[in-house]
Parts: C-alpha cells; structure tokens; sequence
C-alpha cells in the first residue's frame, strides 16, 4: 500500500466481476422474457447462491443506438460474484441443469462474457 492506496494486487482480489449471458437479436427466433424472468433466473439464484452468486440482473433489448434500429440483444442476464472462481465452481457443480432450462425458453444460442467490474 502506497499513499494509503491499496496496491494493485489487492484492488483485484477486491472487484466484483460480472458475468454477462447475451442472447443476440435475431430474426425469427424466440425468446420468452417470462419464462427466463419468473423461472430461469429464479433457478439459477436458488443453484448458484451458495457458490457466491450476489445478485442478478436483467436487461431486456428495447431498441438500438440509432433512433428507429432494433436491439442487437434481445436479453442481457447479469450474474454478479466476487471471483472468476466462484463461478467457474458453481456451474461445475450446477451448469446442465442450468443450461438444460435454457431450450425452455429460447432457441438463440447464448454468448458469455466474463468482466471485472471497476469501481467508480
């Protein structure tokens, strides 16, 4: 610690990371935002919690950057965990159940991206 700054090492081991499920905009395929918001997500809090799932976060895509475009996503679903870890090891213990639900209600195939989360 320098300047009563924590060092780098230790500013990492302190941020929260996010763990992004994108579900693309795409033509012709379904997605049932009901579903994946009174079931899917319940699910997955009620399996990932005691692994270190915080909270979670649902975007639904209204509309693009341009006036007039179409969302790129459909659905943005947060996971929140203070470690890479914590998620790895919850969806070794619980990801097909989890990502057996997923056909329950959509056909686009999922993207995950893993951030760090920096504080403002």
């Amino acid at each position: 610690m320098r300047f009563g700054l924590p060092d780098a090492a230790t500013r990492y081991s302190q941020c929260m990371v996010c763990i992004s499920v994108l579900y693309p905009n795409v033509p012709g395929k379904k997605f049932d935002h009901d579903y994946y918001a009174r079931h899917h997500m319940p699910l997955v809090m009620g399996r990932l919690k005691s692994s270190g799932l915080i909270r979670y976060e649902i975007d639904q895509g209204l509309a693009g950057g341009m006036p007039g475009t179409p969302a790129p996503f459909t659905c943005v679903g947060r996971l929140y965990f203070n470690a890479v870890e914590e998620f790895q090891k919850a969806m070794g213990a619980h990801g097909p159940e989890i990502m057996g639900d997923v056909k329950n209600y959509t056909d686009i195939e999922l993207q995950i991206q893993i951030s760090q989360i920096t504080q403002s």
